[in-house]
């Protein structure tokens, strides 16, 4: 299980960084990073918004860490319980999508984030995911 959840955390980690570069002003896998509507990015993620994104996935692979007994902090243990429950279901939400524009079952198809989103965000979602409800069950 540790070593599960090291590995699910290393991930998380990764993409944290992967966004506060973004915010940063990097450029490298930004094209694909958000779905499009008529060949037209869906939104523009703000500087904020893409730091709290990097926030939220660091606060995640600490909440593993901490599930897993790797990060001691004085926090009660249901704290991380729960907290990996959730994060599994947010993981497998993305993962099933909006129906419209991600997830395995949208409709947009034949883009640029569409391939993407088929061959490797949506399975890792997925991946994260059941490895997620796999900790939290233990």
């Amino acid at each position: 299980m540790t070593s599960l959840g090291l590995g699910i955390a290393v991930i998380l980690f990764a993409l944290s960084m992967l966004h506060v570069f973004w915010a940063a002003g990097g450029q490298w896998g930004s094209r694909v990073a958000v779905p499009e509507v008529s060949g037209r990015p869906a939104f523009v993620p703000s500087r904020g918004a893409t730091l709290g994104v990097a926030a939220a996935l660091l606060l995640a692979a600490l909440g593993v860490l901490g599930r897993v007994g790797l990060w001691f902090v004085p926090v009660p243990r249901w704290l991380f319980v729960w907290g990996t429950w959730g994060l599994a279901g947010i993981f497998l939400a993305r993962a099933v999508g909006d129906f419209r524009r991600f997830g395995f079952f949208k409709r947009v198809r034949g883009t640029a984030f569409a391939r993407w989103d088929t061959r490797l965000f949506s399975p890792l979602c997925l991946g994260l995911g059941l490895g997620l409800l796999w900790i939290a069950w233990y």
